[in-house]
């Protein structure tokens, strides 16, 4: 599966009393391949669930006609995923959300990439509703590189070698995708980053990784730039 694939023909409902954040949102999530809907009421965002079931909700906690909480209610029990988008960003509040079955929790203000990111991320643990996805591959091989993802081990003509989580997950998402080329913006959304990466910092951890897993890491052979655009694993 591709990156852009987890967003095209996906349908997203936004139910949020902000108008111009639910604007902002559409925008960016239909340039992303989303198709998107959205409600500022709680009214509406049920009536709209009704008639035609979205892939994925994003959920204000505060709409004008009710409470939130008694929305993801009803969807839980209808297994749509949610994200819930809230101003309110205490400890309480999360920890009902997230008690209650939201998938995920994201605090106002947000950058619009980081929830198409934990929107993808969300997706991609959900199966899909026909059974039809493959199971993800859990070892991958490129040429003498290994990856076990269950065990978190990589080998190099089978030599173990030691990683840093954020190095191991920079891999395991190339090496998932042999010659398909990431741009630093699609890697950092496909990783769903924590707070440990940055487009700023994203080379420096592919250069460390060059260093543990290249033969010559000034001349790397797994680990490809493409220069003006990104970095793709070669493939096998």
């Amino acid at each position: 599966m591709v990156i852009e694939a987890l967003g095209v023909g996906k349908r997203v409902l936004i139910v949020d009393d902000e108008p111009q954040i639910g604007d902002v949102l559409s925008a960016y999530l239909a340039r992303e391949g989303f198709t998107v809907s959205t409600h500022t009421t709680a009214e509406g965002g049920l009536a709209a669930i009704t008639a035609t079931p979205p892939d994925v909700v994003l959920l204000d906690l505060t709409l004008p006609d009710g409470n939130g909480l008694d929305l993801l209610r009803d969807l839980r029990a209808r297994n749509i995923p949610t994200l819930i988008v809230s101003a309110r960003s205490d400890e309480v509040e999360r920890v009902v959300g997230l008690e209650l079955g939201a998938d995920d929790y994201i605090t106002k203000p947000f950058s619009p990439r980081e929830v198409v990111a934990r929107l993808r991320a969300v997706l991609r643990r959900v199966r899909s509703p026909s059974g039809d996805e493959s199971p993800p591959h859990r070892r991958v091989r490129v040429g003498d590189l290994e990856i076990d993802k269950d065990s978190h081990e990589v080998f190099v003509a089978g030599k173990e070698i030691y990683l840093t989580p954020t190095e191991f997950r920079i891999l395991a998402l190339l090496a998932e995708h042999p010659g398909q080329v990431f741009t630093r913006s699609q890697m950092l959304d496909a990783l769903h980053d924590d707070g440990n990466i940055y487009e700023r910092t994203l080379d420096r951890h592919v250069n460390n990784l060059r260093r543990k897993i290249e033969p010559d890491h000034e001349n790397p052979t797994y680990i490809l730039t493409v220069y003006g655009v990104g970095y793709k694993m070669r493939k096998p």
